[in-house]
């Protein structure tokens, strides 16, 4: 499988004093022509967002939006009437459809919080706003490969609007899993924490991996690490 690294170092970058963010893909003031996301896959940012603070109500359409917890907490709240506190290891999922407003914060007031923001381009406009969310169960808690979101919710996944699956990687040292990836696909790796070795290359935290040829791809850790895995139309 032939795969394109996307080093950490070679994101965008902003510190705001109370956001301290990354971005994978052309975002706000970062604009790169050659990283303008990886097929419906449009946004990966890096946050930290420091205590007390967020993102005040601001609004949103055609996007498929959601949030992983890595640290700390986020508290939503939303047009839609949704009032959320989620902690580590969750995910929350709002599709923007037509028109939506929403605001994120970070509730702890001596904890920063750490979380992926992930936008992902839905399969049609003008749809209708949804929330929804997914938890992880004792049985998947500690999975090394978990289904998080899909387009049909299989598997107790949150449901995306969009021909995509997206997986949850948490693999123990020395441990290692395959994903097969079908011929007209695309895959997008992205590592949270820990190192990995994928198709032979060896990522740290914040590296991308992407991969647009069919085949599979083995995913083994040298220590304890965490990872999101996109399967994309």
């Amino acid at each position: 499988m032939k795969t394109t690294l996307r080093k950490a170092s070679d994101r965008g970058h902003a510190n705001h004093g109370w956001l301290d963010t990354w971005h994978t893909f052309s975002f706000a003031d970062y604009y790169d022509p050659a990283h303008m996301g990886f097929r419906s896959l449009r946004v990966i940012n890096d946050d930290k967002v420091a205590s007390g603070a967020g993102f005040p109500t601001h609004p949103h359409r055609d996007m498929e939006i959601f949030s992983y917890v890595v640290s700390g907490a986020i508290e939503h709240k939303d047009s839609m009437g949704n009032g959320r506190r989620l902690l580590p290891g969750q995910i929350q999922l709002m599709s923007a459809g037509s028109g939506v407003t929403h605001s994120e914060f970070n509730p702890l007031r001596d904890e920063p919080l750490h979380l992926l923001q992930i936008w992902i381009k839905p399969h049609t406009q003008g749809l209708q706003p949804s929330y929804t969310e997914w938890h992880p169960t004792p049985e998947s808690e500690s999975a090394s490969k978990v289904l998080v979101i899909s387009p049909d919710g299989r598997e107790n996944s949150a449901t995306i609007r969009q021909d995509a699956s997206i997986y949850r990687l948490r693999l123990r040292a020395g441990e290692s899993i395959e994903h097969e990836l079908a011929p007209g696909r695309g895959l997008w790796l992205q590592l949270i924490s820990g190192n990995v070795v994928a198709a032979g290359t060896e990522l740290s935290p914040g590296d991308g991996l992407s991969a647009e040829s069919a085949g599979s791809l083995t995913v083994t850790a040298n220590e304890d690490s965490e990872a999101l895995l996109f399967d994309l139309a």
